[in-house]
């Protein structure tokens, strides 16, 4: 079987703040329509790595390439037009827009200046195209005329998925999309991630250890800034380093 390409790569990550040394040079790659979840305990610099990928901050020395091109020094915009996009925790949700218009508004955002986009936000047939297929693909067809300050919690954190989709990505970072989630809304979203798979590319950060292993085709752990093990989520779950360092005894549901 012929191993699909890679898609995000990483060569030597690092970041430092004075003597702290947050990432510490991170060889990563994400294949084309793999499912890769980054799992380690807190301070281990999983935010700051995702910061890295999405060109929020730029790395004191290694690269990012993203589908062949060496983007290290292109930031977030950029990188956004592409079709690297993060979600959850820097997408801006306007509470008197509703769902369809907070998702048109993300998808007139990836082509258009800012100041632009507010023009005639539902008379651009292409952008509405591509919010309805966002908002039909996270998941909120039947709450597209909702104002976003109607949503509960889970949903909320859907319309920022929406958002994203939207944008037409190739490549999903999803920083923590569980987080403060009822056991229901979790497992909304881990269903709601089952349908998005193979669809696009995902590099998932998560602390919930039953959704990474249910979805995850691989898993890189990530301790004191390095990458200590990549493998399957058989692999992870059955090494002895790992249960040491991150895993302990927690018992993981196998999926």
């Amino acid at each position: 079987m012929t191993t699909p390409r890679t898609l995000l790569q990483t060569q030597d990550l690092s970041k430092r703040y004075g003597a702290l040394v947050v990432t510490d040079n991170v060889s990563l790659d994400v294949r084309a329509g793999e499912l890769h979840a980054i799992i380690g305990p807190n301070g281990a610099g999983k935010t700051t790595l995702i910061n890295q990928l999405s060109g929020e901050l730029a790395p004191d020395s290694g690269q990012v390439f993203f589908d062949g091109a060496d983007v290290t020094d292109q930031g977030i915009n950029a990188r956004a037009r592409m079709g690297l996009v993060r979600s959850y925790q820097i997408t801006s949700v306007f509470d008197e827009l509703t769902v369809l218009e907070n998702a048109a508004l993300a998808a007139l955002g990836s082509r258009r200046h800012a100041f632009q986009c507010w023009q005639g936000l539902l008379t651009d047939r292409g952008a509405v195209e591509a919010a309805r297929e966002g908002v039909e693909a996270a998941g909120l067809a039947p709450r597209a005329h909702l104002a976003a300050s109607e949503l509960g919690y889970g949903e909320r954190r859907q319309l920022e998925l929406a958002m994203a989709l939207a944008a037409r990505p190739q490549f999903l970072l999803l920083d923590e999309p569980m987080a403060g989630m009822s056991v229901q809304e979790s497992a909304a979203v881990i269903e709601l991630l089952q349908s998005l798979k193979r669809r696009y590319t995902i590099l998932l950060v998560e602390h919930d250890m039953n959704a990474v292993f249910a979805l995850a085709d691989r898993i890189s752990v990530l301790v004191y800034g390095r990458i200590l093990k990549t493998g399957t989520p058989e692999e992870i779950r059955n090494d002895q380093e790992v249960r040491i360092v991150y895993l302990g005894d927690e018992e993981v549901t196998p999926a």
